[in-house]
């Protein structure tokens, strides 16, 4: 038996890459998988190769978004796991070379993607009993990206959001994490950084690495955590350090859970 036997999954970006090597990874489990993509092509190939169904759709559009879940509900009779992996990088380095249009399509896909995907999850899951949210972020979530700052802004973005429902989604049995890869063989990846890489002989993530790591968190039952992928490593849960309290000259004390401004 599979550790996803009876599940249904949800995962967008499902057509290329670590979207891809995770639709095969739940299948191999037992899961049946709506493969989530604004690519129609390769979206359709991955489920066809793996017995699943595909559903057209662009992350960043709210009304899409919803009508993909409802098609998975529609078929599969409900959403277990929802793997919100859709996203981009643009590759540009010079903030004032930035053109509006591409900030606004990153925004779109990395954060809008993120939020829309866990409003429609959370809806479904609530009518389920539960279930399992994941989201891909990056290291560039945690650390500093010089190469794309507003890709690494994205993937902060995405970590602060999960990490904030996560406690408001524990009551309805829903958990929500991040995984957090390195530097990972996707198309995500420009010709000029994988001429970088090669150069100083980094090593790359394949796919199936990540796709290991994401079904190892939807299945330990953990929630609110980033899970840290590097070649040769395990995955792990990061640590973030607390950040320092009142001090002993402060009025009064700050409500638990809030930060201040």
């Amino acid at each position: 038996m599979g550790q996803l036997d009876g599940r249904v999954a949800l995962v967008t970006g499902g057509a290329s890459g670590i979207g891809k090597a995770t639709v095969a990874r739940f299948t191999e489990e037992g899961a049946r998988v709506c493969v989530v993509d604004f690519d129609t092509e390769g979206g359709r190939a991955v489920a066809d190769a793996t017995g699943n169904m595909f559903v057209a759709a662009d992350a960043g559009d709210p009304a899409q978004v919803d009508d993909a879940f409802a098609a998975c509900e529609r078929e599969f009779g409900g959403v277990d796991i929802a793997y919100l992996n859709a996203g981009i990088a643009i590759g540009q380095a010079d903030i004032t070379a930035l053109s509006d249009e591409e900030y606004r399509r990153i925004m779109r896909v990395n954060v809008d993607g993120v939020v829309f995907g866990t409003r429609a999850a959370v809806r479904a899951m609530t009518r389920r009993g539960g279930g399992a949210i994941v989201a891909t972020s990056s290291l560039a979530g945690i650390i500093p990206f010089p190469l794309d700052p507003v890709y690494d802004l994205t993937k902060h973005a995405v970590v602060g959001f999960v990490r904030s429902i996560a406690p408001t989604l524990a009551g309805s049995n829903i958990t929500a994490n991040t995984v957090n890869p390195g530097m990972t063989d996707t198309n995500i990846l420009s010709d000029e950084q994988r001429k970088l890489l090669d150069s100083v002989d980094f090593p790359l993530i394949p796919p199936v690495q990540i796709a290991d790591a994401v079904l190892e968190i939807v299945t330990t039952g953990r929630t609110g955590e980033c899970w840290v992928c590097q070649p040769g490593r395990d995955p792990m849960p990061y640590r973030f350090h607390d950040v320092p309290g009142p001090g002993s000259g402060a009025a009064g004390r700050r409500p638990p859970g809030l930060q201040p401004r």
